[in-house]
């Protein structure tokens, strides 16, 4: 897809404050710091569209991008920071959860992963999620230039084999600093989307 324009919607926390209309949602979920904010403005091509903090766990509430006037960006709070208090924790686990289960307009989930790290209980448990969910899906690995061609490789391995994923599913190298991998992960969105069409 060719990103013309891209634009905050909202910013939410419980059903009623979801975007009214008809376009078709891409969530993207993974751990605090695993790089949300930063692929969906590399996706779009912006610095500034998505609020990418300094420290772990910024993004608190769900928000939502239009994109084209054709689709929503989602991006989901981070899952896993142990720092946070065990009450916003557990607000946060249920502001995600209530997205997921009754969001029909949600049509594909992006889960991101760090290529440095192997996958937590968390992302395995989001990983099941999805599986279970019946939603299409795309993994991605995020910051892969802070490690070597050949590292990359191997911890792609890893990570195939932590989540259960089947062979024949790939993962997607990305650096968003970089803007490598960008390319192909777009390819595979539209795959996607042309598929639902």
């Amino acid at each position: 897809m060719l990103v013309k324009n891209s634009k905050f919607v909202i910013s939410a926390v419980s059903p009623k404050q979801y975007p009214e209309g008809d376009l078709l949602e891409i969530a993207f979920a993974g751990r605090s710091n695993v790089g949300k904010s930063s692929l969906i403005n590399a996706l779009v091509n912006r610095k500034d569209l998505a609020y990418s903090g300094s420290r772990q766990g910024m993004t608190r509430m769900i928000n939502f991008y239009n994109i084209n006037d054709e689709i929503h960006f989602v991006d989901l709070p981070g899952y896993g920071f142990a720092m946070r208090a065990k009450s916003e924790l557990d607000l946060w686990g249920k502001v995600i959860e209530q997205y997921l289960n009754v969001r029909d307009r949600l049509y594909l989930m992006i889960m991101l992963v760090d290529i440095r790290h192997k996958p937590s209980k968390d992302d395995v448990n989001m990983y099941n999620w999805i599986l279970a969910s019946g939603l299409e899906y795309i993994v991605v690995a995020t910051k892969t230039d802070k490690v070597s061609k050949m590292q990359a490789k191997e911890n792609i391995k890893i990570i195939k084999k932590e989540l259960g994923m089947p062979e024949c599913i790939p993962v997607y190298p990305v650096s968003a600093e970089k803007k490598t991998g960008i390319k192909e992960l777009w390819t595979a969105i539209d795959n996607v989307i042309t598929e639902e069409e």
